[in-house]
């Protein structure tokens, strides 16, 4: 991190992940078993997950050895979580929960949007007007990714259109790196963009939070705008590393949504 330190920073990379991971978990809980119960405050502490996760991806597409090799573990393990849920649904269909997690999409279309930043800053700083506009058209590729969202969406209206192939098409679609079908919508994968552009300031970063967090609260989603919290232990982050156990979170994120859909499909359908 390049601000500096102060003494009631004591959260690491590692820490404030294993945080978000339990938030995660809990929120998840809701997701899997509110229509048995579960409490509404369980997915209300699961809106800090977000921010938490995407101020944390922040700081690690800035320090990691090779961003090319990050998106694409990125673009694999969305791969895998479109998969994943797909079969265990068809395997153990519940109509009381539709799984459509995956935060590993978010992420990387984020990530792809701090490189096309770092590229827009390039140009500026070796004045090459073809890596500004190169890096500007790259931020069209997203969106030109959600095509087949749209003419899915416009097929479906169209009783001479085989549903099939409607299907096929919606699938198709969920392994494009489509700004508009990530988890959290494209709003998340701004926030995660401004945390990268305003990453040497920490009150700035905050401030962006705030902001986002206060939008969503005018416009109505009460409950999402509790991400606000997530300020306190992005604040509390002082910039170590700690144990780096990436590899755990690429593994219990599926592992811990499979399970719980289990669960909630074989005791509580």
């Amino acid at each position: 991190m390049d601000t500096k330190k102060s003494n009631w920073q004591f959260l690491n990379a590692t820490t404030l992940k294993l945080i978000a991971a339990t938030l995660m978990f809990i929120d998840h809980i809701h997701e899997m078993f509110s229509h048995v119960g579960a409490p509404i405050w369980l997915t209300m502490i699961g809106r800090l997950v977000f921010p938490m996760f995407l101020f944390a991806a922040s700081e690690s597409f800035h320090y990691t050895h090779s961003k090319k090799r990050y998106l694409l573990r990125l673009l694999i393990a969305s791969w895998f979580m479109t998969t994943f849920t797909f079969v265990l649904q068809g395997i153990l269909p519940n109509d009381n929960v539709a799984l459509m997690n995956n935060a590993f999409s978010t992420f990387f279309v984020s990530g792809l949007y701090m490189l096309f930043w770092d590229i827009f800053v390039d140009g500026i700083h070796q004045k090459s007007i073809l890596k500004i506009i190169g890096a500007i058209l790259l931020c069209f590729i997203p969106v030109l990714l959600s095509m087949p969202v749209l003419i899915g969406g416009f097929l479906v209206t169209n009783e001479n259109i085989s549903p099939d192939i409607v299907r096929y098409i919606a699938i198709f679609s969920l392994y494009l790196p489509s700004i508009l079908i990530v988890e959290g919508s494209y709003f998340s994968v701004l926030l995660g963009l401004l945390f990268y552009i305003f990453r040497k300031d920490r009150v700035l970063q905050i401030a962006v939070l705030v902001a986002m967090s206060a939008y969503i609260f005018i416009t109505g989603d009460r409950i999402q705008s509790i991400m606000i919290f997530a300020a306190v232990p992005i604040a509390l982050y002082n910039g170590e590393k700690g144990k780096g156990i990436k590899n755990f979170f690429y593994i219990f994120y599926p592992l811990h949504i499979g399970i719980l859909y289990v669960i909630s499909t074989l005791v509580f359908k």
